[in-house]
């Protein structure tokens, strides 16, 4: 592993450009390589390269589940899909910023019952 630090640098994101995000920095990995990110609240979250690209989660419905994430596939106003982990304990600020932002929940992956639910909608 490889952590390339940078100057930050500061952009604004959102609906209505107000958040702010800082860019620290880059993390190379090998294939077969991991990384951790932690919160204060004791949620993890790993990046695993592998030689074929990256596992961009641990299992939504085991491991993130058991680490205090809860894995949700989101679509903004533009139609732009993204997986947001939100930490058990935080959905009320996580509505507020779906509502915020114009984001609509597609799909919770959180549980075995969630999976299963999108399993059985595909299926069809």
């Amino acid at each position: 592993m490889k952590f390339i630090p940078q100057e930050k640098r500061f952009f604004k994101v959102g609906l209505h450009k107000k958040i702010h995000i800082a860019d620290c920095g880059k993390i190379e990995l090998e294939p077969d390589e991991q990384v951790t990110f932690t919160t204060p609240t004791g949620a993890e979250y790993d990046v695993a390269r592998k030689d074929w690209g990256f596992y961009a989660t641990p299992s939504t419905n085991s491991r993130l589940a058991s680490f205090g994430l809860r894995t949700v596939l989101v679509r903004n106003s533009m139609g732009r899909a993204y997986v947001f982990l939100v930490e058990r304990g935080k959905e009320e600020s996580f509505e507020q910023y779906l509502a915020d932002e114009g984001i609509r929940i597609l799909c919770w992956l959180d549980s075995d019952a969630a999976v299963e639910a999108v399993v059985q909608k595909l299926e069809k």
